[in-house]
């Protein structure tokens, strides 16, 4: 995990920062912490985020992310039939407060980019169906879905990468699937998104 860069608001963090930044993501199985959270219906119901934007150097990327899952909508989305293009993981649910916050600038970016190469796809980590079409449907959220609750696969998918260690989270994969960038928390305005995007289709 050498050579991460990591950005808040602008500001550089430095290497011993990044370093117990990740080393707190790992330690103590929180992937399986988090999973326990969604489901144990706690008072704050998220563990949030604060908007860190940790951007991986192309020559630190690890392996490319394997998934072949099928979205709400019936859309089914394959790793390998994504590959050239950058794809847009947002992990959220529908009772989380900066999910919900989060998701008009999620949908403007999308909209910017659909007809780029670029695959938006949400990663439901709580709700049940019929939940999370009730939130996409509130917010006009027109890419597909993929409920991880029961099988936490899309999860896994990204474990020993740069983890979704809270929600909301946003990873950009790489032209090639291979994590580029995570975000977080919420990823506040489109811009910073929009840009991170950007630099990833200047490298094709």
């Amino acid at each position: 995990m050498t050579g991460l860069r990591v950005r808040r608001r602008g500001v550089a963090v430095t290497a011993a920062a990044i370093a117990v930044m990740l080393l707190a993501g790992c330690a103590g199985g929180q992937t399986g912490a988090l999973s326990s959270q969604y489901r144990g219906g706690e008072t704050k119901n998220y563990v949030s985020g604060d908007g860190t934007v940790t951007q991986v150097p192309t020559s630190n990327r690890g392996t490319p992310v394997r998934f072949d899952e099928t979205a709400t909508d019936g859309t089914q989305l394959s790793s390998e039939d994504l590959r050239g293009q950058v794809v847009v993981l947002n992990f959220w649910y529908a009772s989380c407060p900066p999910c919900r916050a989060e998701a008009k600038h999620l949908n403007t970016v999308a909209e910017r980019f659909e007809t780029q190469d670029v695959q938006f796809i949400g990663v439901n980590v709580r709700d049940a169906q019929g939940t999370a079409e009730a939130f996409e449907r509130r917010f006009n959220v027109t890419y597909p879905s993929i409920l991880d609750a029961d099988t936490g696969r899309m999860q896994l998918a990204l474990s020993g990468e740069v983890a979704p260690n809270a929600v909301p989270t946003t990873i950009v994969l790489d032209t090639r699937g291979r994590v580029a960038v995570r975000i977080l928390g919420a990823i506040g305005g489109p811009g910073t998104l929009a840009t991170l995007i950007e630099d990833e289709l200047t490298r094709t």
